[in-house]
């Protein structure tokens, strides 16, 4: 009968998934007219007499409240424009143009606020110059603060009658050979503290952090990608949990190999090791699609995953499972968490030693599965470590970068 239960638990999971992945296939989808995207790199593709518009993806959110363009040719007329605006604004008209919109105008220093008459704002830009704009936390219910930035210090800002979730950045051009590098992960802040907003950079959500680094929700990997002692490991502050039991990475740089992997991980985890690579660890690799559990050996697991794909793992936990003081892991503290062990900084740890760390280790069985774009890969049925399992990534090649969601079926 538990057999039976557990069957149909993991069929709902692929259905509540599939749902989600659905939804945000329909939902998030960056849209583009007269303009070529190559990467990073916008341009412009009309005669000059029509306007071209992007609008990504993604809304701005208080993960992510601020990006910006950098000017690489303001072409014949310099009439670029950087802005937010709603999810299906015509892209025949320049951000800023139409209600429920605002932009910077380069070509005039111009703000255009759900108008084509602007407002003089700020200085004009040219090549080079880059264009930032972001939203500040501290506005009022109903009310939205808007802030532009020109190589780094702030411009000016507008109070507009929106929430970030129905804002997504912008970015217009109406001239022939205009060409503009777009970061829509960009990271603004001050020194000193003087008010102006600063980016939440989210490290608060990692208990450890070795070779990568964090803006926002996107995860770098900074290491030297020479060899196999050079692995970038992020490991999540909290386990998962029956609240918590599932979490997302899309694959945003492939880097120069895609050495990536998702998986789960004990707490005390080596950090120069890729997550499957030791004992108390299981993890899907998107390079050669295969699934390791505490060896250097992988098994053939799942498809390879590249940019773009969007790579999941979670626990079913058993029906009368709990967490022992409850499921409130907000609660935790930390320090009653046993320090790693000396084996975290020995790569060339035996087996035996290993072998004989985990015995203590193990507990309960739980089973952990692995998707791929909303689908399941494959299940594993494993033991839960003391203390749990804790969301781990890996990444080991130049380039890598990969956006996180540790909780994306919340809400």
């Amino acid at each position: 009968m538990d057999d039976i239960n557990l069957h149909y638990r993991f069929l709902n999971w692929r259905r509540r998934i599939r749902e989600i992945r659905e939804v945000r296939a329909v939902r998030y989808r960056e849209r583009l007219k007269r303009m070529l995207r190559d990467g990073d790199v916008l341009r412009y593709h009309g005669n000059s007499d029509e306007v071209g518009c992007f609008v990504a993806a993604r809304p701005l959110s208080r993960r992510n409240r601020y990006f910006e363009v950098t000017i690489i040719d303001t072409g014949v007329r310099g009439m670029i424009a950087v802005g937010l605006v709603p999810q299906l604004y015509k892209l025949d008209h320049q951000p800023g143009w139409l209600p429920h919109s605002v932009a910077f105008h380069a070509d005039d220093g111009k703000l255009y606020n759900g108008n084509t008459v602007g407002q003089q704002f700020g200085p004009k830009c040219c090549r080079g110059d880059r264009i930032g704009c972001g939203v500040s936390l501290d506005s009022d219910d109903g009310q939205l603060t808007v802030f532009f930035t020109k190589n780094g210090k702030e411009v000016g800002s507008v109070d507009i009658p929106a929430s970030p979730d129905a804002l997504f950045p912008a970015v217009g051009m109406h001239s022939l050979g205009e060409e503009v590098l777009l970061d829509l992960n960009a990271e603004w802040g001050t020194e000193e503290d003087d008010g102006q907003m600063i980016v939440d950079s989210h490290e608060e959500d990692w208990g450890r952090l070795h070779d990568i680094k964090v803006t926002g929700t996107l995860l770098e990997y900074v290491g030297k990608g020479k060899s196999i002692v050079d692995v970038g490991l992020a490991q999540a502050r909290r386990p998962l949990n029956t609240r918590f039991h599932y979490y997302e990475l899309e694959i945003t740089d492939a880097g120069e190999k895609c050495y990536i992997a998702l998986g789960l991980a004990r707490r005390d985890y080596p950090k120069n090791r890729h997550p499957g690579w030791s004992r108390g660890s299981i993890a899907y690799h998107a390079d050669d699609g295969k699934l390791f559990q505490g060896s250097g050996v992988g098994d053939a697991f799942g498809p390879r995953c590249f940019e773009g794909d969007i790579m999941g793992c979670g626990i079913m936990f058993p029906r009368d499972y709990s967490l022992d003081g409850g499921d409130d892991v907000d609660d935790w503290d930390l320090d009653v968490i046993p320090k790693p062990s000396e084996v975290q900084n020995d790569l060339y740890a035996n087996n035996e030693d290993e072998e004989d760390e985990g015995e203590e280790l193990e507990g309960r069985k739980v089973t952990v599965f692995f998707t791929r774009n909303g689908k399941v890969v494959g299940r594993r049925d494993v033991a839960l470590p003391v203390g749990g399992w804790y969301p781990t990534i890996g990444m080991m090649s130049t380039g890598e970068k990969v956006r996180v969601d540790l909780h994306p079926l919340s809400g």
